[in-house]
């Protein structure tokens, strides 16, 4: 009861609910010494957010082809960074991995989860000083809908039947079917809101948003800077004055950056060497469990990658726990060739894992006669900063088998928009940040009108049952029913789609001492949730 009592009273003194002579005097009295008390007020209050600064953040990935219309993101983490840095979504994921609302003051739902009512937040601006209105979300989303759209979204959106406004802060969306995690769709890096010109059109390229920060300055694939929205919604948020985002690629240039304190935050940590960053003096590593995935994409509509028996002997001849441990230095878990990590809901507990086995892979690689196949795998850092490594570990198991690869080394500045998920392309590395839901995940990377199905798995008898299986479980409320069927969408997957998804990653970052960060810290994506820059501050 002691314990309780006073974290409670170090939670009213972060949030300001009392101040620190009150404090001190409330855990006195619970029988801790003054010098004690005193010390515990300290670090309380260096927990609580100030305001100040400019936070410099160093990325793993980026390119030339960035840009600043979030319908055209190829998922980059400086992208998604830069996205919420100027834009806002009508929710947002939580830390704790809830969907709450953002523009959206509330939002509810019909019986029937088909009908959606998104109530609007009073007050809010974009960076020009225009008003947010309901036509601003219905042009956003609309980009993401209908035969012609490009977006990578279009097919969370398929599920839109209609969306209109009701009265001047409503937007109602109805849908095909009902989708009870609907609202998690909203929050998706690419349905930004932006403003519209009141004519169905969105001013795409500017950045202009209802974000924590106004874009200064953008060079894609180098730098990035924004300066503090004064007039944020949130005003507990976007505690620092200035952003500014680097694109350092290579993993060594990323650390030694932070080293020298030319930034203060960095993603992808390099696990082999994370320990010895974290001995450094005045820095820390940061840990935290995802549902980012590794993974080897073999595409379907590229011969010889059409053979199933093919596919099977690669999984059966990749060596998932050795890749954990020698690209990721441990810090993850083995995959089983499907996007659902062990840390989600609804992961299949029952699908017996996959493991190297040579005379399984030999089987099946007889079967598909192709003994002695040679193959070429396009791995690049621009997917993993160890993406070669990783490939030359499958091409040393995957030769008694009698499968010759060739790793083709691909450099970052132009993978994902010219080598990625392209016809002809049959073989690449790759990698997914985990969606919220089941139902999100699917429709980003492997339902058949997704254009973002990196592995064209669709046509087989296996796809055909899983986009079935897809769209029932999405209006199916009965949680035990949805369950066996995401269960079996992930065996389908495991048994005849094309990655091999070898392992689930934890995110690693590095951060200077002055970098302060809430306690629970998102795992949706790295950086939590890609929102270090509004969530976190200097001491």
């Amino acid at each position: 009861m002691k314990a309780k009592y006073i974290i409670e009273q170090q939670r009213k003194l972060t949030a300001k609910e009392i101040d620190r002579r009150q404090f001190v005097t409330a855990v006195v009295a619970a029988g801790v010494t003054l010098p004690a008390a005193l010390s515990m007020s300290d670090a309380a209050l260096a927990a609580s957010p100030k305001r100040g600064g400019r936070l410099r953040q160093g990325f793993s990935a980026g390119s030339t082809t960035e840009s600043l219309d979030a319908l055209k993101s190829t998922g980059a983490v400086v992208e998604i960074c830069n996205n919420w840095c100027w834009g806002s979504n009508l929710t947002e994921i939580m830390p704790d991995g809830s969907v709450a609302p953002e523009l959206a003051e509330s939002f509810e739902s019909s019986a029937d989860a088909k009908t959606w009512m998104f109530k609007l937040r009073k007050g809010v601006a974009f960076h020009n000083g225009k008003s947010l209105t309901p036509e601003d979300v219905i042009h956003s989303v609309n980009r993401h809908r209908g035969e012609d759209s490009a977006s990578a979204s279009k097919s969370l959106f398929t599920q839109v039947k209609d969306i209109r406004k009701d009265g001047d802060d409503t937007v109602v969306m109805e849908l095909e079917a009902g989708n009870a995690d609907f609202p998690f769709v909203l929050s998706d890096y690419r349905v930004v809101i932006m403003a519209s010109d009141g004519e169905g059109k969105v001013d795409i390229d500017s950045g202009n948003g209802t974000g924590p920060y106004a874009v200064e300055e953008f060079k894609p694939g180098v730098r990035a800077a924004f300066k503090r929205n004064p007039n944020y919604f949130k005003s507990d948020r976007a505690h620092f004055d200035e952003v500014e985002h680097l694109v350092l690629v290579d993993p060594s240039a990323r650390q030694t950056a932070l080293r020298t304190g030319d930034v203060d935050v960095i993603d992808n940590v390099d696990p082999k060497t994370a320990h010895l960053l974290a001995k450094a003096p005045g820095l820390r590593v940061q840990e935290v469990t995802g549902t980012q995935s590794r993974n080897m994409c073999m595409r379907l509509d590229t011969p010889p990658f059409d053979n199933l028996d093919l596919r099977l002997a690669l999984k059966w001849a990749t060596k998932r726990q050795e890749m954990i441990t020698k690209i990721e230095g441990g810090h993850g878990v083995v995959g089983n060739d499907h996007p659902i990590s062990p840390a989600q809901q609804f992961y299949n507990t029952e699908l017996p894992q996959r493991e190297y086995d040579l005379d399984k892979a030999k089987f099946h690689l007889k079967k598909a006669e192709m003994e002695g196949i040679n193959l070429e795998l396009n791995a690049s850092p621009a997917a993993l900063d160890g993406a070669a490594d990783a490939a030359l570990l499958l091409k040393a198991s995957a030769e008694p088998v009698g499968i010759n690869i060739t790793v083709k080394r691909v450099p970052s500045d132009g993978f994902w928009s010219d080598v990625w998920n392209k016809p002809g392309v049959g073989f690449t590395t790759s990698y997914w940040g985990g969606r919220p839901t089941n139902d999100w995940m699917f429709a980003t990377c492997c339902v058949a009108d997704s254009n973002w199905n990196d592995t064209a798995w669709k046509g087989t008898e296996a796809a055909n049952k899983f986009n079935e299986l897809v769209v029932a479980a999405r209006s199916e409320l009965d949680v035990a029913k949805r369950k066996e069927m995401y269960w079996e969408c992930q065996r389908l997957l495991h048994e005849d789609g094309g990655y091999v998804l070898w392992g689930f990653t934890n995110y690693l970052h590095g951060l200077r001492d002055k970098v302060q960060h809430p306690e629970k810290v998102a795992g949706n994506w790295t950086l939590d949730g890609c929102k270090s820059a509004e969530r976190w501050w200097f001491a």
